[in-house]
């Protein structure tokens, strides 16, 4: 299980080790990414409102950065985007009055970062 290694090698062995920790970790953070972008595009498909459907079916993931060593996703309405504010806060109607918000992005974010957590903290104790 062990080896045996001079003194003179202990560091270039060390930072090999480190090298495949961060290589194993950097997978499994991938890996959450991935799954928490589509949980959250799932979640905004299934409480956007529905008068049509379209904004609702809208939703979609997309890579927006990707290294060796990180990955940056965006949950995003491509075609219905201008909406997603009015929904989420709410407006002033133009004869006066006021469109009540239905939050449905907001819930989904926060969902996204506990699942993220959750599964980064998962991923590194295995």
């Amino acid at each position: 299980m062990g080896r045996t290694i001079q003194i003179e090698e202990l560091a270039d062995v060390i930072n090999e080790g480190l090298k495949e920790y961060a290589d194993l970790a950097t997978e499994d953070v991938k890996s959450a990414v991935k799954k928490t972008a589509k949980a959250v595009k799932d979640q905004i498909n299934g409480s956007a409102p529905v008068r049509t459907g379209i904004y609702a079916k809208s939703w979609k993931v997309k890579t927006t950065a990707e290294s060796a060593n990180g990955l940056e996703q965006t949950v995003y309405s491509p075609n219905r985007y201008m909406l997603s504010h009015l929904l989420e806060k709410g407006h002033a109607k133009r004869g006066g009055g006021r469109v009540r918000a239905i939050p449905h992005i907001a819930p989904a974010e926060e969902m996204g970062i506990e699942m993220f957590e959750g599964l980064i903290e998962k991923a590194l104790k295995e």
